[in-house]
């Protein structure tokens, strides 16, 4: 660039030598009068372009109103003044404000695999509980989850994530925990690797908000059958992730492994669980980031082998089997018989019915916390059909802690 600078000056039109130089006449007077008068519409004219370029240039920027000193808080003050503290991690570890982005699946999965190799965190962190919620499309028993959040007694503790049918728009408003929730979606079949790439895809979506420590997977036909703060302690407190996982020597367990899963899975360590699983953060990452065990599941686990229900409980057993409960805490009757859970009605919500499921007996069974004896298993119950809605409101300030 230099070079060419200096071959312009050289070459131009003044570039010839003048040893005599010569002084110009001085202007008359009257062709002063012009002259200024043309300068200054010059100026005129250059100063409206660069007002309608620079016009039109922050246009797409917001129009933000200046503050006022005098109203502002002390904390704004001290954030605004070169004096103030300093809040470096702020953007590490701020929360995205809306769930939605316009990341490939791909560049999501990497985004969502960082993570820090320093366990301690230098700032003060409250540990949060992401409900992800994945769903053909309505979410009917919203009302009854926004009374359980309500309880949270404020949203720091707490996130929600809504994966539904691609095109299907939620509009809930923004006083509702689910506004501004929903995720970019695919379209997820029962019982095809799309279900479990969608569940994949709400976990990254999580961990995108560095305050999330749990990641509790629901359908919408969840409810939960005891009031935020026992469910966010349980959670939080427990040294296990609970996903269930057990060998079934049947047809419908090892008669679903694939030979094309050896190497990495053997026969022996096949194994079968629930759908809805709960994961701490360290066990959420390797899922999003797993590229041994998901690809070779993705190849070769078909109809009647089903990903949602073998992939996590077999990874897990084999990398991770001391850090899984071996359970799921999401109850469900499959005393009916068939290919799916049962499904509850109005007519069988009542207080027995709930007390049933919340009591410590034969519904919630027997199980371990963090190594004691447990009362209670199960946090959350499904199928339950949207006409359930209008006798869980009754009954849950009663029968489940919270409304």
């Amino acid at each position: 660039m230099a070079g060419g600078v200096a071959a312009a000056d050289i070459n131009g039109k003044d570039g010839g030598s003048n040893p005599t130089p010569t002084r110009a006449p001085p202007l008359k007077p009257k062709l002063l009068r012009p002259l200024l008068l043309l300068a200054v519409l010059a100026t005129g004219f250059l100063a409206v372009v660069v007002l309608l370029l620079g016009g039109s240039a922050y246009s797409v920027l917001p129009r933000l109103p200046v503050p006022n000193a005098a109203a502002l808080s002390s904390r704004q003050r001290a954030v605004q003044q070169p004096c103030g503290k300093p809040r470096p991690l702020e953007r590490w570890t701020r929360a995205p404000a809306s769930a939605w982005h316009n990341m490939t699946d791909e560049e999501l999965l990497w985004a969502a695999s960082w993570r820090p190799a320093i366990g301690k965190y230098p700032y003060r962190r409250v540990p949060k509980v992401a409900f992800m919620f994945l769903t053909r499309g309505p979410l009917p028993l919203a009302p009854l989850w926004e009374r359980f959040f309500a309880g949270a007694g404020g949203k720091e503790l707490y996130s929600v994530y809504v994966h539904a049918t691609p095109g299907y728009r939620h509009d809930f408003p923004p006083a509702s925990p689910f506004h501004r929730r929903q995720v970019p979606s695919q379209v997820a079949r029962w019982g095809d690797t799309s279900m479990a790439d969608a569940e994949r895809r709400l976990v990254a979506n999580a961990l995108l908000d560095p305050g999330n420590q749990r990641f509790v997977l629901l359908s919408e036909s969840c409810v939960p059958l005891y009031g935020f703060p026992v469910v966010r302690h349980y959670l939080t407190r427990s040294r296990h992730s609970f996903v269930g996982a057990f060998d079934d020597p049947g047809p419908h367990g090892r008669g679903r492994y694939r030979a094309g899963l050896a190497p990495e899975v053997r026969r022996s360590q096949w194994r079968k669980g629930a759908q809805w699983f709960e994961l701490a953060r360290d066990l959420a990452v390797a899922f999003v980031a797993d590229e041994r065990y998901y690809p070779k599941f993705k190849e070769h686990c078909r109809a009647p082998c089903y990903m949602d229900e073998h992939y996590l409980p077999t990874a897990l057993s084999v990398e991770a089997p001391g850090r899984i409960a071996n359970r799921s805490v999401t109850w469900v009757d499959w005393s009916r018989g068939g290919a799916h859970p049962a499904t509850f009605g109005e007519r069988d919500v009542d207080e027995a019915f709930l007390r049933r499921i919340t009591a410590p007996g034969k519904a919630q069974g027997e199980c371990t916390y963090n190594g004691q004896p447990a009362d209670v298993c199960f946090l959350f119950a499904r199928k339950f059909a949207p006409n359930t809605l209008k006798p869980l409101l009754n009954l849950a300030p009663k029968m489940l802690g919270y409304g």
